[in-house]
């Protein structure tokens, strides 16, 4: 149960670390999550230290390489206004119908 527990803490961080709308905000972000997620990991393992180290790395990784224009997350409470010609500013292209 608590490798379950581990593994649904590390989906959802990873998950939520695509959320930032800049860059650097999804690396900071995924950077973050990802090094609490490796501590937790490596804390189970006997190496929290290496564990955050690894998580961090990849987080920030991973944050780094998500585009805000591919993920489909709903609208957020920030940003329900605007519509297609906020989301063609920002993207560059037309919303996917």
């Amino acid at each position: 149960m608590r490798n379950f527990a581990v593994a649904a803490a590390a989906a959802s961080m990873l998950v939520l670390a695509g959320c930032g709308t800049s860059t650097s905000d999804r690396a900071l972000s995924g950077g973050l999550l990802g090094a609490g997620a490796g501590a937790a990991i490596g804390s189970v393992t006997g190496s929290a230290g290496t564990g955050a180290v690894i998580g961090g790395v990849a987080g920030a990784a991973l944050g780094a390489a998500t585009d805000p224009c591919d993920l489909d997350l709903g609208n957020p409470v920030w940003r329900d206004h605007g519509g297609r010609r906020a989301y063609e500013r920002r993207c560059g292209h037309p919303p996917p119908d």
